[in-house]
């Protein structure tokens, strides 16, 4: 019974309580804490490059400069799980993204972010926050908004454009926050 309490009590505490206390692999293949990016505030993306929306790399990278001296970033995360529109690998990926849209914020290797195979970067996405933030993902462009303390505080679907005046509002709320 103890040992029962003693494992349960051991897996509670490993279940992250912030996106900072989760980590994964960068483009390149270098292991990435996201506590790299603790006390800024994050814009988590599951992208593909060839979407319907892939012209928002552009505005990604737009809101991303304009907001980076601020404390903001944008996390791109490549994934192949909605059509087939990321075939590419990793360096595919990188070159596409600099050489069409200058891309300059952090980019992360091809992730799963939907059904039982999901990273653990979207299972902590997709299940945690308030309760209008939660659930799968449902296409490419899906967009999470994390405060500066790893709390998930608002989402964004595919047809939210990056310099929609709510993203542009919830950014600088966010951006605001002690």
């Amino acid at each position: 019974m103890l040992i029962h309490l003693l494992a349960t009590l051991a897996l509670a505490s490993a279940a992250p309580t912030s996106f900072y206390d989760l980590a994964t692999k960068d483009i390149d293949g270098k292991n990435v804490p996201m506590k790299s990016f603790a006390g800024k505030v994050a814009l988590v993306v599951n992208t593909a490059s060839e979407c319907g929306y892939t012209y928002q790399y552009g505005g990604l990278q737009k809101v991303y400069e304009e907001n980076q001296a601020k404390g903001f970033v944008v996390l791109g995360f490549p994934s192949n799980d909605f059509g087939g529109q990321e075939p590419g690998n990793e360096g595919q990926i990188k070159l596409f993204c600099k050489s069409n849209y200058k891309v300059a914020f952090p980019m992360f290797s091809k992730s799963v972010v939907k059904g039982d195979q999901k990273s653990p970067i979207f299972q902590f996405l997709t299940s945690s926050g308030p309760t209008d933030t939660r659930g799968e993902v449902t296409w490419n462009f899906n967009k999470f908004l994390i405060n500066k303390k790893g709390n998930i505080i608002a989402r964004f679907s595919s047809n939210d454009k990056p310099d929609d005046s709510k993203i542009h509002a919830a950014i600088q709320s966010a951006l605001a926050e002690k």
